[in-house]
C-alpha cells in the first residue's frame, strides 16, 4: 500500500507495484514465502485474505484454483469468473441455486455467481429501504460475459418465482419461462461468431428483472445498444453473420425452403463459414421461444421470410455500364436472386432494381434522378439489408418487452443485469470496436468512480484515517474520446455532418493536429494506412479511418424507405409505416449520427446505473484459443492489471465496504443499548444533531463489541465518521446477529406475555362456560323433570281411564240371565242339532254359543259344556274352522285352539249366552280347506289376543 495525498488521487495512472523492483526488497521476499507452499493457493476463496497482495500473488492462487476446477474467487467487492470453455452442468444446477438461495449466510458457501445473485436479490429490500440493484458483468469478448447473465437470469427466474406459478401446468404462460425464453432469441438475432468467441454479443442489453413486494418476479424489460448491423452485409475474415441465418440453413424444413426460395445445397455470399459447426445454432428452440413469447405462425413465416430475403439480396451484384448516364447493369447471375429478393420483401422486383441503381435528389422544388455508381449500388444494397435487420432487431426487443414488461404498478423494485460487449481488439478495427470499447471505457470509469476513487475520497471526508491506494484511472482516456470541446467523437460527428465525400488522410490530420497532445493518443508513423491508436486501460488498439465516416452516417436512401412502406409483408409494412421518406436537398446535412445515438444511450444507461446498487462481476478469459482448461499467465495478468483487480482487493482488504448513515444506524441498532444485560443504553432514534449521534453511535458500538476489542481491533471493523458509519463485513455481520438475538429475546417476551394472557383468558371463559352450563343444565333438568311428571300424571289418568273402559266393555259383552230368557233363536231341526252338537263333557247346563269364532265361546276349563246352535251352511262352516276337529272313527273330539297354540279370546268367563258380532264373513281368512292331519287355527290366531 502507497500513501499519497489526497490531492494526488485523481488522474493518478502508476500501478500499485513496479515491475522494477529489487531482489531484496522486502516485498518481494514475502512474495517468494507466500508462493512457497504451492499447495495452499487454492484455499484463498478471497484474493483479500492473501498477503501480500501482488499480481504475481493474485495470478498464482487463481491458477491454483483454476487446475482445480475452482472458477469463482471473491476479489473483494468483486467476483473474478475464470471461463472454463467447456460445460459444467452440475454447478448450475437448480439444487445448486436452491442451495445459496435457502442459505442463512450464503457467503459462507464457495464463491459463486449464485453468491453475488442472492446478495442482490437480499438487498431489494435492504437492511434500511429498499434499493434497486444493477449487476454489472464485465470483461473481454469471450470471457463468458453473456453465459454469466444468462446464469443470472435462470437463477432469479428460479428463486424468485411465485409457488402457483411452479404449480401451474401452464409453463409456456408463466413470465419466468417468457423472461428465459427471450435469451435465445435475442442471442440468435444479435450474436455472432468471431474469432474470439463462438456466441459474441454484438449488442449490448440491459435486462431490468421487475419485482413485486414479495420480491416475486412479475415482469422484465430490455434496453438494447448498438446493435452491429454492419455485420449483415460486411464479415470480417474467418468470422460468421448472426446466428439466425445459419440456423435457417440447417434447421429448416423442405417445406420452409420452397417457402423462402432456398435449396439445399444453395450458397449465400453472406453467409461465410456455414460448414462450421457451433452450439448455437439451434433453429428448433428460437422456433421455440417464438411460439412461447407469442409469435404465432404466421408472424414467423413473415420475419423467417424477410431474413431469408436478406440472403438473397447479399447474392445481387453489379457491373459498371459503358455510360455514366445510365444504371448500372446487374451481373448475369443476379437477375434470379433479385427477383427471389422482391418476392420476400414484398415488394416489385423492378421497382427494387430502380431504387438499388438510381437515387433521387432534391434540386429546389424538383427530383431528379441520377444513376448510382458499381460502389454506389452496393452500398445502397448493403444499406437495405442493414436497414431491413435493424428495424427488424428493434421491433422483435419492442415486442419481447409487450410480453414480458408488467405494469408500473405492479412492480415495486428491479434487479437490473448488465450484458455489454467485450473489450475488443482485431487486425482491423473500425467504428464498431470504438464504440464498444468506449461502453467498456465507461463501465471502468464507473467501477472506477464508484468504488476506487469515491470510496477513497469519502474515507477523508469522514474523518477515517486513510492512506490512498494508486490506481489507473481512465478518465484522460474518456476525455480523449467524449471531451468538450474536442475530442474524437466531435471531429467524426463534425466530419459526418458536411454533404461531402470524407477523406481520411485528411481526417487522420485533423486528428493529429487537434488532439495531438493528448498522451492516449498516437500515430504510426511508418504506416501508410490512415489510422489513430487510443490507449485504452485494457490495452492498445489501432483504428482504421477508412469507412469509419460513412458508417458513422448510417445513410438511408428515402427511396428503399418508401418502397418498404409499400411491402406486401405484413410485418415490414408495419415496421416501416411511420419512417420519413423525406428527399433531403443538396445543402442538407445529416441529424443524429451513429455516435450520437450511442453516446447518448450509454450516458442514460450510466445514470441509471447511478441510481442502483452495483455488484461487480470480473470475467476472466484464461486464453484467446479458447481452449477448456488452458490457464495463459500472460493473458491473465494483463486482465487483472486492465480492470484494476489488483487495487480492488488493497481497498477491500484495507476499507470499509458498508456504510450507513448515522440516524439510519441509530434507528436498526438502538435495540442492542436498550435490552444490554451489563448497561442499559437509552437512544433517541429521532435525534437530529450529528453530535448527538455520533455519541449514540459509539455507546451502542460499546455494547455491541462488549468493551472486549481493544482500540486497534475496533479500528479495523468499524469507524465512526461525521454522517455516517463505516463497517466491514464481519463487524456488519455481528451487529445483525446481536440485533437478531435482541429481537429474538422482545420477540420471546412478547410471546410469553401474550400466551399468559391467552391463557388467562381462555381460563376466565372456561370458568364462565361452566357455570353457564351447571346453570343451563339445572335449567333443563327441572324443565325435564316438569315435563316427565305432567305426561306420567296424563298417562296415569288415561290408563286408568282406559282400563275402566275395558271393564265396562267386557262386562257389557259377557251374557247374563235375561239374554239367555230372550234368546229367541230358530229351532233347529234334529239332524242338524244332532251335527252340531257336540257334547265335551258332561255339564248340566251347556252354555250355547251362537256365530263365530268358536274360541271365544271356550271357557278355560275344559269341563265346560259347548253346546253350539249352528243355522246355515256359514255357521257350520265357521264352527269347523275355529275348531281342531280331528276324525276318529266317527266321532269327533272337540278341543280349543288355546290348548295348542296358546290363544284365548275370553276376557271373562262367559255366563249364559256368548253374542258374537262381524261385519265381514270370515270365510274370507280362514282356511276353506283344513287338513284333518294338520291343525286347524283359521281366524283365531289373527284375532284373539294371547296369553300365557
Amino acid at each position: 500500500m502507497v500513501s499519497l495525498p489526497p490531492s494526488k488521487v485523481k488522474g493518478v495512472t502508476q500501478r500499485v507495484h513496479s515491475p522494477n523492483r529489487s531482489r531484496n526488497d522486502p516485498l518481494e521476499e514475502d512474495v517468494q514465502a507466500f508462493l512457497i507452499d504451492e499447495n495452499q493457493l487454492h484455499t484463498f476463496d478471497d484474493l483479500t485474505k492473501v498477503n501480500p497482495v501482488t499480481p504475481a500473488t493474485v495470478l498464482k492462487c487463481l491458477q491454483a484454483r483454476y487446475r482445480l476446477k475452482v472458477f469463482y474467487t471473491h476479489a473483494g467487492c468483486t467476483l473474478v469468473a475464470l471461463n472454463p470453455f467447456q460445460p459444467i452442468p452440475d454447478l448450475y444446477s437448480v439444487d445448486v441455486m436452491k442451495e445459496y438461495h435457502y442459505a442463512t449466510q450464503p457467503q459462507e458457501f464457495k464463491p459463486h455467481i449464485f453468491i453475488v445473485a442472492e446478495e442482490a436479490y437480499r438487498n431489494v429490500q435492504g437492511q434500511l429501504e429498499p434499493v434497486n440493484q444493477s449487476l454489472v458483468v464485465s470483461g473481454e469478448s469471450g470471457a463468458g460475459k453473456t453465459w454469466t447473465s444468462r446464469c443470472l437470469m435462470k437463477y432469479y427466474a428460479t428463486v424468485a418465482a411465485s409457488a402457483q406459478a411452479v404449480s401451474s401446468q401452464d409453463a409456456a404462460g408463466r413470465i419466468e419461462r417468457r423472461v428465459l425464453d427471450s435469451n435465445p432469441l435475442m442471442e440468435a438475432f444479435g450474436n455472432a461468431c468471431t474469432l474470439r468467441n463462438n456466441n459474441s454479443s454484438r449488442f449490448g442489453k440491459y435486462i431490468q428483472l421487475q419485482l413485486d413486494r414479495a420480491q416475486l418476479l412479475v415482469g422484465a424489460s430490455v434496453q438494447t445498444y448498438l446493435l452491429e448491423k454492419t455485420r449483415v452485409a460486411c464479415q470480417p475474415a474467418n468470422e460468421r453473420n448472426f446466428h439466425i441465418f445459419y440456423q435457417m440453413m440447417k434447421g429448416a424444413t423442405d417445406e420452409q425452403r420452397t417457402d423462402w426460395m432456398m435449396p439445399q445445397h444453395q450458397g449465400f455470399v453472406w453467409l461465410p463459414n456455414c460448414e462450421k459447426q457451433i452450439e448455437e445454432d439451434g433453429f428448433l428452440e428460437t422456433t421455440e421461444a417464438m411460439a412461447h413469447l407469442g409469435i404465432d405462425a404466421e408472424r414467423q413465416r413473415q420475419i423467417f421470410r424477410i431474413l431469408a430475403g436478406i440472403l438473397h439480396l447479399g447474392n445481387v451484384s453489379f457491373c459498371s455500364s459503358t455510360s455514366e448516364s445510365q444504371p448500372c447493369d446487374l451481373d448475369q447471375h443476379s437477375e434470379d436472386f433479385l427477383q427471389r429478393a422482391g418476392e420476400l420483401l414484398g415488394v416489385p422486383a423492378e421497382e427494387l432494381c430502380r431504387c438499388l441503381r438510381v437515387r433521387t435528389l432534391k434540386a429546389g422544388k424538383q427530383n431528379v434522378l441520377k444513376p448510382c455508381s458499381r460502389a454506389e449500388c452496393g452500398v445502397r444494397r448493403d444499406c437495405l439489408a442493414k436497414v431491413v435487420y435493424g428495424q427488424l432487431f428493434e421491433w422483435l426487443v419492442t415486442f419481447i418487452n409487450s410480453c414480458i414488461c408488467a405494469g408500473q404498478s405492479k412492480w415495486r423494485n428491479f434487479i437490473g443485469v448488465l450484458d455489454v460487449y467485450g473489450f475488443e481488439c482485431f487486425q482491423i478495427n473500425n467504428l464498431e470496436q470504438l464504440c464498444i470499447n468506449y461502453a467498456n471505457e465507461k463501465l471502468q470509469q464507473h467501477f472506477v468512480a464508484h468504488y476506487l476513487r469515491a470510496q477513497q475520497e469519502e474515507y477523508v471526508s469522514e474523518g477515517l484515517e486513510w492512506s490512498f491506494v494508486k490506481y489507473q484511472d481512465n478518465q484522460s482516456c474518456l476525455d480523449l474520446l467524449e471531451g468538450s470541446p474536442i475530442s474524437v467523437f466531435s471531429l467524426l460527428n463534425e466530419e459526418s455532418r458536411l454533404n461531402r465525400a470524407s477523406d481520411s488522410t485528411a481526417l487522420r490530420g485533423r486528428l493529429e493536429k487537434e488532439l495531438g497532445g493528448n498522451d492516449n493518443i498516437c500515430w504510426d508513423k511508418f504506416s501508410k494506412v490512415p489510422h489513430f491508436n487510443v490507449a485504452h486501460y485494457a490495452g492498445k488498439v489501432s483504428y482504421q479511418l477508412e469507412g469509419m465516416v460513412e458508417k458513422n452516417k448510417d445513410p438511408v436512401p428515402p427511396e428503399l424507405i418508401g418502397l418498404l412502406q409499400k411491402s406486401d409483408n405484413l410485418l415490414l409494412h408495419e415496421i416501416f409505416s411511420d419512417k420519413e421518406t423525406e428527399i433531403p436537398n443538396s445543402k442538407g446535412l445529416s441529424r443524429v449520427t451513429v455516435i450520437s445515438k450511442f453516446k447518448n444511450s450509454l450516458e442514460n444507461l450510466m445514470k441509471l446505473l447511478l441510481t442502483t446498487a452495483p455488484h461487480y462481476t470480473r470475467c476472466i478469459k484464461p486464453n484467446s484459443d479458447c481452449r477448456p482448461l488452458t490457464f495463459k499467465n500472460r493473458e491473465v495478468i494483463l486482465q487483472l492489471e486492465a480492470c484494476g483487480i489488483v487495487e480492488t482487493i488493497h481497498i477491500s482488504a484495507a476499507g470499509f465496504p458498508i456504510r450507513i448513515p448515522l440516524k439510519s444506524f441509530v434507528q436498526r441498532y438502538g435495540p442492542i443499548g436498550k435490552c444490554s444485560a451489563s448497561s442499559r443504553l437509552d437512544t433517541d432514534p429521532d435525534a437530529e444533531g450529528a453530535d448527538v449521534l455520533q455519541q449514540q453511535v459509539e455507546k451502542l458500538l460499546r455494547v455491541a463489541l462488549q468493551h472486549n476489542a481493544s482500540r486497534d481491533e475496533r479500528r479495523s471493523l468499524v469507524h465512526c465518521g461525521k454522517t455516517k458509519v463505516f463497517l466491514t463485513q464481519p463487524m456488519l455481520d455481528l451487529l445483525e446477529d446481536r440485533r437478531g438475538k435482541v429481537l429474538s429475546r422482545c420477540a420471546f417476551t412478547i410471546q410469553c406475555c401474550w400466551l399468559r394472557h391467552q391463557r388467562r383468558r381462555r381460563l376466565a371463559r372456561r370458568q364462565s362456560a361452566t357455570l353457564i352450563q351447571a346453570a343451563v343444565r339445572s335449567w333443563l333438568v327441572r324443565k325435564r323433570i316438569r315435563r316427565w311428571n305432567g305426561a306420567a300424571s296424563v298417562i296415569q289418568n288415561t290408563w286408568k281411564k282406559w282400563r275402566a273402559l275395558l271393564k265396562s266393555l267386557a262386562e257389557a259383552e259377557l251374557d247374563d240371565a235375561e239374554d239367555l230368557a230372550a234368546d229367541d233363536s230358530p229351532a233347529l231341526s234334529a239332524v242338524v242339532r244332532e251335527r252340531g252338537s257336540v257334547q265335551l263333557s258332561s255339564c248340566q247346563e251347556p252354555v250355547p254359543v251362537r256365530g263365530w269364532p268358536m274360541g271365544l265361546a271356550l271357557a278355560s276349563a275344559p269341563s265346560i259344556t259347548v253346546s253350539l246352535a249352528a243355522t246355515g251352511f256359514q255357521k257350520m262352516i265357521s264352527v269347523m274352522t275355529s275348531l281342531n276337529l280331528p276324525s276318529r272313527r266317527g266321532e269327533y273330539k272337540v278341543e280349543t285352539n288355546q290348548y295348542k297354540q296358546g290363544l284365548a279370546s275370553i276376557r271373562a268367563r262367559p255366563r249364559g249366552s256368548v253374542k258374537l258380532h262381524y261385519q265381514r264373513s270370515p270365510l274370507l281368512y280362514a282356511d276353506m280347506q283344513p287338513d284333518l292331519k294338520s291343525d286347524v287355527t283359521g281366524f283365531n290366531e289373527i284375532l284373539l289376543e294371547k296369553t300365557l
